[in-house]
């Protein structure tokens, strides 16, 4: 017998989000709204459906600099504390929508300053439409912020420190983001060190736009707690038909240590960091057990959700409903708020939902 998992059904499962950018993941519409407001007048098309199309053709150029420009306007127009409360209320909302129960959101309060905000409203401005947001749609939604690795250890230190601050008013994390090559994470020691100091949550974007170095960097040098992509894993595994026969050093520590991946499906594709869903080693790391998350990364960019994400899993990599089940419960232990919070999530709303679907699954069951 085989249980059809419809598109609809992925939509319905308890999904848990762990990284996704808020500016990468602003509506279009928003996005031409906010412009239109602000007197903006940069925006390539004032057509919403254009615009869509314009960032997703500008960011699927296998190039994560290339990538990244499109950003360029998204925080262009975010630069007040309306702006910022709207984008993350409809973030929220749009996850509710995607099956989403729980949401880490990061981004960079130094990119929102141009009209001379200070980081603290920025930030507050985001967790007051977090709030508003968790009221409304009912899920659970958090804030990484992150520190620019272009930027000089100063930056990092006070984004840090910005971090610490706000860790019992909805910020569960510090992270470091950008273009990786020339940017190694150890030039920001100081900043992860004062996070370990404040026992506080680390995520570092690392295996994405340059080689299994920087993962190497990220846990051992900065003390990472999560790795942001890690597609460049690979690297340290030798691999023959699927299954991998060898493990250099890295890749068994991660292993062992019960590191979570933050995997981006499309948005791998996307930079480059992965030639195509069938080479992309996201199948391989799930089958080694290594503790994989499935994540959007930037929504708007890579015009993507997370049921998008699931159906790639699916028509790609095989999975079944308990693969998903699986993914849904690694990803609610692996996210950043307090045990306590993930037990609650895993065992009265998580498991409970599967339950509910795997009985409307059982009569759907049809001959192979």
């Amino acid at each position: 017998m085989q249980k059809i998992l419809s598109d609809e059904m992925l939509n319905r499962m308890p999904k848990v989000l762990l990284h996704d950018h808020l500016d990468g993941s602003v509506r279009a519409s928003t996005v031409v709204e906010l412009a239109k407001s602000q007197n903006y007048s940069a925006l390539p098309t004032m057509n919403a459906d254009e615009l869509s199309d314009w960032f997703h053709r500008g960011a699927n150029k296998g190039s994560l600099p290339e990538y990244l420009s499109g950003f360029v306007h998204t925080c262009a127009v975010m630069q007040t504390p309306e702006a910022l409360e709207r984008a993350a209320y409809e973030h929220v909302e749009d996850c509710q929508k995607d099956g989403v129960c729980y949401v880490e959101v990061r981004f960079a309060p130094s990119l929102h300053t141009a009209n001379g905000m200070h980081w603290d409203e920025v930030v507050n401005s985001v967790l007051k439409g977090f709030d508003r947001g968790e009221r409304d749609f009912g899920i659970t939604a958090r804030l990484i912020i992150c520190a620019l690795r272009h930027l000089d250890s100063h930056h990092s230190e006070d984004m840090a420190q910005l971090a610490v601050d706000f860790r019992d008013k909805g910020v569960v994390g510090f992270d470091l983001a950008g273009e990786e090559g020339g940017y190694p994470p150890k030039k920001h020691l100081s900043a992860f060190h004062f996070c370990q100091r404040a026992n506080f949550n680390l995520t570092i974007h690392a295996g994405e736009g340059f080689g299994k170095e920087s993962i190497w960097q990220a846990i051992q040098w900065c003390g990472a707690h999560r790795i942001g992509h890690a597609t460049r894993l690979i690297d340290d595994m030798a691999v023959h038909e699927n299954e991998v026969i060898k493990m250099g050093s890295l890749a068994q520590y991660v292993l062992d240590k019960r590191i979570p991946l933050e995997i981006c499906l499309s948005s791998n594709i996307h930079t480059g960091a992965a030639a195509s869903f069938e080479t992309h080693p996201f199948k391989t790391f799930y089958n080694t057990k290594f503790r994989v998350t499935l994540n959007t990364d930037n929504r708007l960019m890579s015009n993507t959700n997370m049921t998008q994400e699931y159906q790639i899993a699916r028509d790609f990599y095989g999975f079944t409903f308990s693969d998903f089940e699986r993914i849904s419960i690694n990803s609610m232990k692996s996210a950043f708020i307090c045990y306590r919070e993930r037990c609650d999530l895993i065992y009265h709303v998580i498991k409970p939902a599967f339950a509910k679907l795997r009985d409307e699954l059982a009569a759907q069951e049809v001959p192979r």
